[in-house]
């Protein structure tokens, strides 16, 4: 009887340990079917979206600001130059380079005393000249009366012979009578004719005597512009540059002494491209009257200035290109000087129906990214018409309130899906959904991010750090549970 017990416990044992085998070997069997199944099955694919800056487009007019650089010059300078050599006996207090004159303050005085000598000289050749005038005049007048004289006497010589004839005709007088009234007649004719003679040598006295005078004058006054010459005075008001006489030192003829400018007088001188230049005419070739702002630039601010676009270059130098243009400086003058470097802008003519936009925005095509339905990109072509700075103003087909990326970049293109981000709103402040986990989700999480040994172990605890807190992202579980196979 205990034989038949036992022998039935050791049938219920083996029956038992086999039935365990059996639900282990159908485990592991499972297992390894899943194990297949999920290591067969590709991970879900998600779509990379992309997040960068856009900007609506308006259209509207705009006057596209052309950037150039010139220099400085001054329509009114002055060289003080000597017109005769000489000593230098005086100089202006403020005869220095910098320094401000009025106009005609004296500047500079020479020796004058060659020129005082031959001032006076000339003064007494004209006096000289003046006295040989007046005798003249009075020779004219004697030889008009010896003329006048003259021919009284020829008339009563004529008389005379008139009579004789008459007595000789009527058988009175004599023949020798008669001849002798003929030839007094032909004595009379003969002296006037010198005194006629005389008069005429007198007018051209006269008249030589008159030229005389005359140079004279000239020599006089000749002298006089010659002493004046010793004093050079300020033709108006100015800044003295380029300085260089000195009292007591001798100079030369046409020697200069130093420049006079009227820093009043200003206009600056830039050069522009042709495409440029034809933008700032008219339909008859002229310059449009253009309001220009010139700027220097300085370590406390810039210096600006008022002008007026006046005129341009008749000619192109050799070895340069494009057109060089004037601009009158106006208003705000007083703080630039001749030669200073400047920065000119003016408005050019208004465009409509433009854009101004981010230069980064439009590629080496003259395209932009739209943005279209679905948060997707899609490519448009604009016409670029200015460069201004680090924008460009276009002029485009799409709609206005059209959505652009602001700044390309190799990653974006045509058909990427993008979070937009408009102004006001950053990358770092977008919503990022998180997910709260059980323990044996947050395990079984915790336990494939530990026993990967592909993964660096910086991604390790940078995962693990996510996983150890109360809300993971839902993209990291997500990213976790496609690896692991759910």
């Amino acid at each position: 009887m205990r034989f038949l017990t036992r022998s039935l416990m050791g049938l219920f044992l083996l029956a038992l340990t086999l039935g365990l085998l059996a639900m282990g070997g159908f485990s592991i069997f499972k297992a390894s079917e899943a194990r297949k199944a999920s290591a067969g099955r590709a991970p879900t694919a998600r779509e990379r979206v992309f997040a960068a800056n856009v900007m609506a487009v308006e259209f509207t007019t705009l006057s596209p600001t052309l950037t150039a650089y010139g220099e400085v010059q001054s329509t009114r300078e002055l060289e003080l130059r000597v017109a005769s050599g000489g000593t230098i006996i005086e100089l202006a207090p403020d005869f220095k380079d910098g320094a401000r004159v009025e106009k005609g303050a004296l500047l500079v005085k020479l020796d004058p005393a060659e020129a005082k000598a031959a001032r006076d000289s000339a003064v007494a050749s004209v006096s000289e000249a003046e006295a040989a005038l007046a005798q003249a005049e009075r020779g004219l007048v004697i030889s008009r009366d010896d003329v006048v004289a003259a021919q009284r006497q020829a008339d009563l010589r004529l008389k005379a012979l008139t009579r004789q004839q008459s007595l000789s005709d009527r058988g009175v007088g004599a023949t020798a009578t008669l001849e002798t009234s003929e030839l007094a007649v032909s004595a009379a004719e003969q002296a006037v004719l010198n005194r006629r003679s005389a008069l005429s040598t007198a007018q051209a006295q006269l008249d030589s005597a008159r030229t005389g005078l005359t140079r004279a004058k000239i020599t006089l006054s000749e002298a006089e512009r010659k002493l004046r010459d010793t004093e050079i005075r300020a033709e108006f008001t100015g800044r003295l540059a380029d300085v260089t006489g000195v009292q007591g030192g001798l100079v030369s003829n046409n020697e200069m002494l130093g420049t006079l400018i009227d820093p009043n007088a200003l206009e600056v001188a830039f050069r522009v491209s042709t495409g440029q230049f034809f933008r700032l005419t008219d339909v008859l070739g002229d310059l449009r009257d253009l309001a220009v702002t010139i700027s220097l630039d300085g370590a406390d601010g810039a210096v600006e200035a008022k002008g007026v676009l006046s005129r341009v270059s008749a000619a192109v130098e050799a070895g340069v290109t494009g057109r060089l243009l004037f601009a009158t400086i106006a208003q705000g003058a007083r703080g630039l000087r001749p030669g200073d470097f400047v920065t000119v802008r003016l408005d050019e003519p208004a465009l409509e129906n433009v854009a101004e936009i981010p230069a980064a925005a439009v590629d080496a095509q003259s395209t932009v990214l739209v943005l279209g339905p679905e948060d997707r990109l899609e490519s448009a072509p604009v016409d670029v018409l200015r460069r201004q700075g680090d924008n460009v103003i276009i002029r485009a087909a799409f709609k206005a309130g059209t959505e652009i990326v602001t700044e390309r970049t190799p990653l974006l293109g045509r058909g990427i899906k993008l979070r937009p981000m408009r102004a006001g709103q950053s990358d770092t402040t977008a919503p990022v959904d998180k997910v709260k986990l059980d323990d044996q989700r947050r395990a079984k999480l915790v336990a494939f991010v530990q026993s990967n040994t592909k993964m660096p172990d910086t991604a390790k605890k940078r995962l693990l750090a996510e996983l150890t807190q109360d809300e993971v992202p839902l993209a990291t579980v997500e990213k976790l549970e496609s690896r692991i196979g759910g």
